[in-house]
Order: structure tokens, then C-alpha cells, then sequence
């Protein structure tokens, strides 16, 4: 069991709340964070870098000298890629670099994510987000609960469910963000220096966590007890 640090909004702090790792898979995987990350970025390239070839500069096609008798090595275009001002060989032109893992992967890849958090005590818990005034933003509140949490780094906030009011006071505050824990993934939770949950936000995470792990479990084990089909009765002729 592993136990975080809890507090309220002004950073009283709290009973720790226990979470057991064996929820998040008990190891870190590594090697499956790096391709989950790889993954990510992979698919924020925007993948528009371009190269002129010989075929798309601007220049004569006109031979620039007779084959033979000028002492002059053989050219046939001025737009030759050995030549200032011609084209490019091999250059990069516009495609899409993005590539796709298995669920099951990525699932498990945030839960790495998250465990290796755990471990390295940069999960705090508040016990409730709660603004002023219901349903108005209001970043000053969400400023003061970070430094009352002495967080001065990049901080990623996961709650229960989606808040626009929340997501309005969080939007103007720098290197601050604010995510639903069931739209988390691994990249998002790397990147980030400290998870923030609210408590109903952990209970989330967590009941995700054990509704993933026991999904694949369940339909195999149905799967398997899935009795066979009986051979059909001969009629006698």
C-alpha cells in the first residue's frame, strides 16, 4: 500500500489516503511507457516539412554545354541536385507520422504512468475542488490552493468528471492543466512535475483502473466457458 499525501484547499493537511499498487499493474513498465510516449509525440508531428526536386525548382532544361570536346564534365540540366540552386535529393515531404497502439497497451501504460507517480511521491490529494461561486470561474482560488500545496512546477490537475467552470479557472494559469481522469493518458501524466486528484477524482481513477483489469479477465474467462455446440441429429432414412 502506498499512502498520499492528502490536504484541503488551503493545504491543511489531511488523514493520507492508502492506494494499493497492485491496482496499477504492481511494476512500472518501462519499455511500454517509452513506446506509449513515442506514441504521443509521434502523433503531434504536424509532418508539413517540404523539399523542392529537380522537377519543382525554377531553371532552364536546356543542356548548359555540348556533351564532348568542352574538357567540362557532362551536365544535362542546371537543375541538377549537384548544382547551387537545384533540387534536393531524399528531402522530407508532407506525410502523417501518426501510428496507433493496442488499448490494452496504452491502458496499461497510464497505469505505469501513474504508479511510477505514486512511487515517486508526486501525487497530492485534495479533498475537495470546490469554487467560491458555483458554476463562475475563478482562477485566483485554483492559484491559491497550488502555492498553499507549495506546487511551482508544471501541474496536472485530474478531477472526477468535466467542470467548465474549473476548466475556466485553470485555463489562464501557466504550466497548469486540468483533465478528467478517465481523458488521461500516459504522455499527460509524465510530462506533468505533480498529479493533483481530488479525492472523488482517485476513487475515479482507481474504479477505471480495476473496470480495465477485470474486463479483459471476465469476457476471457467467459469466453472459454463458452460450452460448444452440440452435433447435429442424423435423420434415419
Amino acid at each position: 500500500m502506498i499512502k498520499v499525501p492528502q490536504f484541503s484547499m488551503d493545504g491543511k493537511a489531511l488523514s493520507p489516503v492508502e492506494v494499493d499498487e497492485a491496482v496499477f499493474g504492481q511494476h512500472v513498465k518501462r519499455f511500454l511507457l517509452r513506446q506509449a510516449v513515442l506514441m504521443y509525440e509521434a502523433n503531434q508531428r504536424v509532418g508539413t516539412a517540404d523539399t523542392k526536386t529537380r522537377k519543382d525548382v525554377s531553371g532552364s532544361g536546356r543542356k548548359p554545354w555540348p556533351q564532348k570536346h568542352t574538357g567540362k564534365a557532362r551536365a544535362g540540366s542546371k537543375r541538377s541536385p549537384l548544382w547551387r540552386h537545384g533540387g534536393t535529393v531524399f528531402g522530407p515531404h508532407p506525410r502523417d507520422y501518426s501510428y496507433a497502439l493496442p488499448k490494452q497497451a496504452l491502458r496499461q501504460a497510464l497505469n505505469s504512468a501513474v504508479l511510477s507517480k505514486l512511487r515517486d511521491g508526486e501525487v497530492k490529494v485534495v479533498d475537495k475542488l470546490a469554487l467560491s461561486k458555483a458554476g463562475k470561474p475563478e482562477t485566483k482560488a485554483v492559484a491559491g490552493m497550488l502555492e498553499a500545496l507549495k506546487i511551482d512546477r508544471r501541474c496536472l490537475i485530474g478531477t472526477e468528471a468535466y467542470d467548465k467552470a474549473l476548466a475556466l479557472s485553470v485555463r489562464n494559469l501557466p504550466r497548469t492543466d486540468l483533465y478528467p481522469v478517465a481523458d488521461l493518458n500516459a504522455h499527460q501524466v509524465l510530462k506533468a512535475n505533480f498529479l493533483v486528484l481530488t479525492r472523488s477524482g482517485l476513487d475515479r481513477l482507481v474504479a477505471l483502473a480495476k473496470e480495465r483489469a477485470g474486463t479483459g479477465t471476465a469476457a476471457a474467462s467467459v469466453k472459454a466457458a463458452k460450452p460448444a455446440k452440440a452435433p447435429k441429429a442424423r435423420k434415419d432414412s
